[in-house]
Parts: structure tokens; sequence; C-alpha cells
């Protein structure tokens, strides 16, 4: 009995270690899974994804983000205008206190303009994103790029 909890143990410890490989934090907030999907062939741009949590009891505001692999980074949302589903640029997100916002397709997103090496843009790389926010400060992420979107284990939810 004692071996086989010990197995499983051994065999699930990657798999927590991975899970906790991709969370980043600052004060009260913390990171989780950024990613962003490969960029499409001769697509000028591409968008960055991940959720942020906040543990604290006072709200926080991501207040910009940038990127060494483009010229641009800035934050987005998507918007229903008339029948037209619209991307337009924000200058900040309030994330909730006690809440978590999530950038996700179709919802909030960090959109990267003036990419300047497409090659780290490819499926299995990773490349730095930092998030400002007003309160917790900077935050440094790693970014894995993937060719096939991860599936949305979180609702989407977003704060005003």
């Amino acid at each position: 009995m004692l071996k086989s909890s010990l197995l499983l143990a051994a065999l699930l410890l990657p798999v927590f270690s991975a899970a906790n490989a991709e969370d980043y934090e600052a004060g009260d907030l913390r990171v989780s899974d950024p990613w962003s999907q490969e960029l499409p062939p001769n697509a000028p741009t591409v968008a960055a994804y991940f959720v942020i949590h906040n543990t604290g009891a006072t709200p926080d505001r991501l207040l910009g983000v940038e990127t060494s692999v483009a010229e641009k980074a800035e934050l987005h949302e998507h918007v229903m205008q008339g029948d037209l589903m619209k991307m337009q640029q924000v200058p900040s997100v309030a994330v909730p206190a006690k809440g978590e916002l999530t950038f996700a397709p179709m919802a909030y997103h960090v959109m990267l303009l003036g990419i300047k090496d497409r090659s780290l843009l490819a499926d299995g790389k990773q490349f730095p994103l930092t998030l400002t926010f007003e309160k917790a400060g900077k935050v440094e992420v790693e970014v894995s790029v993937q060719k096939v979107p991860p599936m949305a284990s979180h609702a989407h939810k977003h704060a005003q």
C-alpha cells in the first residue's frame, strides 16, 4: 500500500510541478497560464492570453504590457457594436478584489504589433511579456507559444 502511494505521488509530481511552473506572482496577484497561438503565415499580429487572480481585498489595475518580440504590445478587448464584433484598444483593465480576470480569444487580450522575429512565435517557443499593474508593479511572465489553443478551463470573466 505504501509503495503504491509513493509510486502514485512520484508519477503525479511532474504534473503538479508543470502546473505551478506557469504561475507568476506579485503582491496579491497571480498570473497563470500565459499562452499565445503560433503566428500564422503572413499574419502581421498575434495575441497573448493569461488569467490574473487577485487574492487581495482591494482591486488592482493592469496599466500596460511590453515585450521584446514586438514593437508594441497593447491591451485590447472585443465588443459587440450592433451586429458586429469589433476589437478595440483599452487604456487599462480592472482586476477585481478577490476575483479573477481572464484574457482569452474574443475577450480581453494582449495584441502584439510589429513582430520583430517571426521565428520566436513558433510552436513550442516561449517569449517574455511584462505586465505593469497599478499596485502590484511589474510582473514578467514567459508566454508559451502553441499551435493549438489550450482548452478553456476558466469562465470568461470581464472587469470593467
